[in-house]
């Protein structure tokens, strides 16, 4: 009882503070680097490193590090954290999303298929470098998750985003190249490690993401 009271306390302390409240609400869409976040809400880097320290503490936030460069890392939120954000929302919604990754191949086709099982808005993958084809283990990955990806062909990301499109990276490397404004998820590449374990958590963190995304896009609380 003693510890889960201290641990309650630790939480409300973390949230007591307009600052840390923004630097959450800055994440619900998707990941950032600290010196981002610190650029998005001018906060100089020591009391960025504070705030962050205690929010990671409160478990709030946890960082990865990242696969295009490991020397960096990305903020990202905790599920705990959701039910206590105000996000701002789109003036309107977007026309469609377009989820990108390197190859296309795994992470931002489970990403499209997942999104049109979670909204009406429409959805597109596109890579970086495009594979010949979806991967195997993605496509098993979705059957199990309940989408179908087995006809799906990746395609190069030429020629497919529109300006009115809500670009959507989930990977660090496509993440780097993109031409365009876009919220990032940091999500390591399943097909590396090749395993029916990396494939269903890579579906099952899309899955969540894609939900918290849509909610926030629809307004819905």
């Amino acid at each position: 009882m003693t510890m889960e009271l201290e641990q309650r306390a630790e939480l409300y302390a973390a949230l007591g503070d307009v600052t840390r409240l923004r630097l959450l609400d800055a994440l619900a869409c998707g990941d950032l680097t600290p010196r981002a976040l610190g650029e998005e809400l001018s906060l100089p880097g020591n009391l960025l490193t504070h705030h962050l320290g205690v929010l990671e503490a409160a478990g709030l936030i946890h960082r990865r590090r990242s696969d295009a460069d490991r020397r960096s890392s990305y903020i990202q939120l905790a599920d705990r954290a959701r039910p206590m954000l105000s996000p701002r929302l789109p003036s309107q919604p977007p026309p469609r999303v377009a989820f990108i990754c390197t190859h296309n191949s795994a992470r931002s086709q489970l990403a499209a298929a997942l999104w049109r099982r979670a909204s009406n808005i429409p959805s597109v993958s596109a890579g970086t470098e495009p594979a010949t084809r979806v991967h195997p283990g993605a496509i098993l990955a979705g059957r199990r998750a309940g989408v179908d990806i087995s006809a799906a062909t990746p395609q190069s990301l030429d020629g497919v985003l529109s300006k009115e499109d809500l670009v959507v990276s989930v990977c660090d490397n496509a993440g780097r190249q993109l031409p365009v404004d876009h919220v990032h998820w940091s999500l390591p590449d399943p097909v590396a490690v090749n395993t029916r374990a990396a494939f269903d958590e890579t579906c099952a963190e899309l899955n969540q993401r894609v939900h918290a995304l849509a909610d926030i896009i629809q307004g819905e609380p």
